[in-house]
């Protein structure tokens, strides 16, 4: 799996526990090794004018994903999942701060960059959160996968609550 994380933000993150979640995710989604994804850190300002170019919404987000060949996980027929550019997902570290600092269960900016990087990757993958059940099947992916991981690397504690919206 080809992962680059670009921290263009000015603020320290760890780039490395993004990069591990984010490989995590695509290996537990099935997505094929050779496939390629690109994270990129952005400062508030920066997400603001992406925010307003490709959404038309005012002021900064928390994520946001760009997907290039729109790969989907396989289903169980697929003997081999197809290969190809994942996307971008862009985090803002600054927004991600204070959505952990004001979540119902409190976590790190780290923590929240790592649980949106999971929600940016599964927008790659074609999930969304519209529809009530849309959202349940999406966030329960999302929790299962923090979850997963967090276990793996033996890190201890309740995992952070969704912010996302």
């Amino acid at each position: 799996m080809s992962i680059d994380v670009n921290n263009e933000s000015g603020t320290e993150v760890d780039e490395q526990a993004v990069l591990d979640i984010a490989r995590y995710a695509l290996a537990r989604m099935r997505i094929h090794p050779l496939s390629e994804l690109s994270v990129i850190v952005v400062d508030a300002a920066a997400m603001e004018e992406l925010h307003i170019q490709w959404m038309d919404l005012p002021g900064p987000t928390d994520v946001m994903s760009f997907p290039m060949d729109e790969l989907r996980p396989p289903t169980k027929d697929e003997a081999e999942p197809p290969q190809g550019l994942l996307g971008d997902i862009v985090l803002c570290p600054e927004v991600a701060a204070r959505q952990g600092a004001e979540a119902p269960t409190q976590h790190t900016m780290d923590e929240e960059l790592q649980l949106l990087t999971v929600h940016g990757v599964l927008h790659l993958l074609g999930f969304d959160h519209e529809e009530p059940d849309e959202k349940a099947e999406m966030f329960g992916l999302q929790a299962a996968i923090v979850d997963g991981w967090r276990a793996e690397k033996g890190i201890s504690g309740p995992s952070p609550a969704p912010t996302v919206s």
